[in-house]
């Protein structure tokens, strides 16, 4: 381990915040080691995580759904994957409805907040979390966890998005920004188009997009899990 991992690393912060926290799901999770960052992709444990919201912001806007599948050894079983409507406050604007598909009456049945984030840390518990464009993934469970523990907790990530990025970038050529839309990126990859803005189905979309994307790198075998984290 070099210096930086020993004080800033993921494991280092993930120590520290267990001294912390109190008893509860959130200390569940913080307790078992994140996976080593130099082992191989195909041996390392991941749950591919997507979030459908009311908005952009997670500070004022609320989650609606969350959906997650297992990925470990080039596998995705469907047996592991999980979607849940969050309960939430108030009623859905025309267009939230329009693009998730969740109604009201949908959301008013759901679990609580509460319910849904404890049955995704135990889900995330000794994985790394998968998403496309983290930003949204992250800031809305960092927001939840501090709406309910009082701490924002850091989470090991891989970005599909940024996995596209850092591939086209290294190109040295200009590109649209569209082209790192899920969609798009599955279009690249040959995969079959997927019915959209479902937190299970992105979840799913997701996994199968870094299959394909780590299957075209320079010797797919030994791609590690640190050639891949945020």
């Amino acid at each position: 381990m070099n210096i930086f991992d020993h004080f800033f690393g993921y494991e280092a912060k993930r120590k520290r915040l267990l001294k912390k926290v109190p008893e509860g799901a959130l200390r569940d999770f913080l307790s078992v080691p994140f996976p080593d960052k130099h082992q191989l992709f195909v041996d390392t444990p991941i749950l591919s995580v997507d979030f459908e919201t009311t908005g952009l912001h997670a500070k004022n806007d609320k989650l609606l759904s969350i959906g997650c599948v297992d990925l470990f050894a080039n596998r995705i079983p469907l047996r592991t994957s999980y979607h849940q409507i969050i309960r939430t406050k108030g009623q859905l604007k025309a267009d939230n409805v329009t693009i998730h598909q969740i109604t009201d009456s949908q959301k008013d049945q759901g679990q609580s907040l509460q319910e849904v984030v404890e049955a995704l840390l135990k889900a995330l518990t000794g994985k790394v979390m998968l998403v496309h464009f983290a930003r949204i993934e992250r800031e809305f469970l960092k927001q939840a966890c501090v709406e309910l523990y009082g701490i924002a907790p850091v989470f090991p990530m891989i970005d599909t998005l940024m996995v596209a990025k850092k591939r086209l970038d290294n190109r040295d050529v200009s590109y649209d920004p569209s082209e790192l839309r899920l969609s798009s990126l599955r279009h690249n990859y040959e995969l079959p188009e997927h019915f959209a803005h479902n937190a299970l189905n992105d979840a799913i979309a997701t996994a199968e997009l870094l299959m394909a994307q780590v299957s075209r790198m320079r010797q797919p075998h030994k791609v590690r899990l640190a050639d891949l984290l945020l």
